[in-house]
C-alpha cells in the first residue's frame, strides 16, 4: 500500500503521524511510505531519519496527497488541505467531525473513508488511540493552569501547591477519565487542593481509590457545580462522550460567579467544550483570552506542544492498525476488528458515526450495511 504523512498544517501543530520506527516497520512490510520534507522536525526527527527507515521524501502535500492511498496525519484536515483529498482515500487522524460539518461533508461528498483515531474503541470502551493524548492533555492542563495562574497573565497570583502557613490552591476537574485522572495526579503532586466531579460513580470510586484523602470527590450535578466553580482557582474541563459533542455543563452564571483571576482550562474543546462562555478555539501561537474577570484556555490540541512525547506516543498506538489495513486491505481489516470499525466516522458518502450524525443533524447508516458483517 502506499502510505502517504503530510506536514501538519495547524497553527504550532509540531506532531508528526509517525516516527521512524514506525515508517521501518511498515517499509519491512512492502509498504511505500510517502513523508513530506521537514514533516517530523518538531518533533526531532529530520529527513534524513524517514529516508534510513526506507521513506521517500516529498517536496509537497499535493505529491502525497496524488499518488497516496492511505493518509495518516495527527489532526484534522484544515480547510486548504480540503482540496488535496481524493476520491475513495482513506484518512486515519483524528477528526472530531462533531464539530466539523464542512470536513464531513468533504468526506462523504468524495467518498473518503474517514477513520478517526478518538473513535477507536475496544470491546471493553477503552480508546486506545485517544488515551495517549488524554494522558499529555491532562498533565499538561495543571501545568497551563498554574502557569496562568501567575499574575504576569492576569491570574489570581495563587501557587497551586502553596507553602507553609498558606493554602495551597483549589483545582476542580470535571470529568474522571483518562485526561481528568492525569490531571489530577499533577495536581496531587504540586500539593494543590483536589477536586473530582463524576455522573459515573464507579469513575469516582476508582479516582477515590487511587488518591484516597489526597483528593475529593462529587457527583456531577447543578448544585455541586455550582459551588466547587465558586472556590476554584483553576477549572480543568475533561468530558468526553466518544463521537459525541461535548455538552455544555458549566453555564455562563457559574463562570461570573467564579474568582476575579481564576483560570478555566477546556481539554473538552476538540469536541466542543463544555463551558458556556467558551465560543472560540484558541491556538498554540494565542492560547487564552479574559471574560468576566476568568482567564479561558481553549485550545485544542494541547499536545501539540510537547511534539517528541506525543508522536511517539501515538505511533505506538497507531502502528498496529495501520499495518492491518495495509496487510488485510481495509474491508477486511475491518471486519476482523471491532475496534477499528469503530473508528470509521465515514464509508462511501456515508456517515458511519451515530454521534456525529445527530451533533450534525445529518443522516446516519449503520456501517455494516454497507460493507456486510
Amino acid at each position: 500500500m502506499i502510505i502517504g504523512i503530510p506536514k501538519e498544517i495547524k497553527v504550532k501543530e509540531d506532531r508528526v503521524a509517525i516516527t521512524p520506527n514506525g515508517v521501518k516497520t511498515l517499509t519491512k512490510q512492502g509498504n511505500k511510505i510517502l513523508i513530506e520534507k521537514n514533516a517530523g522536525i518538531g518533533s526531532g526527527f529530520c529527513d534524513d531519519d524517514y529516508k534510513q527507515a526506507g521513506a521517500v521524501i516529498c517536496n509537497s502535500a499535493e505529491e502525497i496527497y496524488n499518488e497516496a492511498e492511505m493518509i495518516l496525519k495527527v489532526k484534522e484536515p484544515q480547510p486548504s488541505e480540503y482540496k488535496l483529498l481524493k476520491k475513495n482515500q482513506i484518512l486515519f487522524t483524528y477528526l472530531h467531525l462533531a464539530v466539523e460539518k464542512s470536513l464531513t461533508k468533504e468526506l462523504t461528498d468524495k467518498k473518503i473513508t474517514g477513520i478517526a483515531y478518538e473513535t477507536i474503541e475496544t470491546k471493553d470502551g477503552k480508546l486506545p488511540l485517544l488515551i495517549p493524548m488524554s494522558e499529555v492533555a491532562g498533565k499538561m492542563s495543571v501545568q497551563i493552569a498554574a502557569n496562568l495562574l501567575e499574575n504576569r497573565n492576569g491570574g489570581s497570583g495563587i501557587l497551586l501547591g502553596g507553602i507553609a502557613g498558606v493554602s495551597a490552591g483549589k483545582v476542580v476537574i470535571i470529568g474522571a477519565g483518562s485526561v481528568g485522572i492525569n490531571a489530577a495526579k499533577i495536581a496531587v503532586g504540586m500539593g494543590a487542593n483536589v477536586s473530582i466531579v463524576d455522573v459515573n460513580t464507579d469513575k469516582l470510586r476508582q479516582a477515590d481509590n487511587m488518591f484516597g484523602s489526597k483528593i475529593k470527590t462529587y457527583m456531577s450535578n447543578e448544585e455541586n457545580l455550582k459551588e466547587l466553580t465558586k472556590e476554584a482557582d483553576a477549572l480543568i474541563c475533561a468530558v468526553l462522550i466518544p463521537g459525541y459533542k461535548a455538552p455544555c455543563i458549566i453555564t455562563e452564571e457559574m463562570v461570573k460567579n467564579m474568582k476575579k483571576g481564576s483560570v478555566i482550562v477546556d481539554v473538552s474543546i476538540d469536541q466542543g467544550g463544555i463551558v458556556e462562555t467558551i465560543d472560540q478555539i484558541t491556538t498554540l501561537d494565542n492560547p487564552y483570552y479574559e471574560k468576566y474577570g476568568v482567564i479561558h484556555y481553549s485550545v485544542a490540541n494541547i499536545p501539540g506542544s510537547v511534539a517528541k512525547t506525543s508522536t511517539v506516543a501515538l505511533t505506538n498506538e497507531t502502528i498496529k492498525y495501520v499495518k492491518n489495513i495495509a496487510e488485510y486491505g481495509l474491508i477486511d481489516a475491518i471486519k476482523n476488528d471491532y475496534s477499528l470499525a469503530k473508528g470509521v466516522n465515514t464509508y462511501n458518502g456515508k456517515l458511519t458515526n451515530k454521534g456525529v450524525a445527530l451533533a450534525l443533524n445529518m443522516e446516519y447508516t449503520e456501517l455494516p450495511s454497507l460493507i456486510g458483517f
